[in-house]
């Protein structure tokens, strides 16, 4: 069954971790891997997925979504093929469907091990 997306990211090669993250952390939460995404980056932490969305011209007006574990439902991962050059992960949530593309250079396997770490340790 085709539903829609409620929102889609694009994920590109895994990064350090921005310093800037630092201050939307909670007490006891920590950074483990971070992503650039077209503007910006998308960071998996502990608890949830922060993904920072640069807008406007200067980039200077952020808009920061923020994905707690425990509303991931299910998952699917779908690597690239031979004439199919883009690789893709989905995911279901009380929210709704979230689409996040993989751009060349980004880990499918490496990002979809980090979602079943994340959310198989937060049931």
């Amino acid at each position: 069954m085709e539903t829609s997306a409620i929102t889609s990211w694009t994920l590109a090669q895994e990064i350090p971790i921005p310093a800037d993250v630092t201050p939307l952390l909670v007490q006891g939460e920590q950074a483990v891997a971070a992503f650039k995404t077209f503007r910006d980056s998308a960071v998996f932490t502990t608890q949830r997925l922060i993904v920072r969305d640069a807008q406007g011209i200067t980039g200077k007006k952020v808009e920061i979504y923020s994905l707690p574990y425990s509303v991931i439902n299910m998952w699917s991962s779908e690597n690239a093929g031979t004439f199919d050059f883009n690789s893709e992960i989905e995911l279901w949530t009380r929210a709704g469907h979230i689409k996040i593309k993989l751009a060349k250079g980004a880990d499918v396997r490496r990002i979809d091990s980090l979602i079943a770490w994340a959310v198989l340790k937060s049931q």
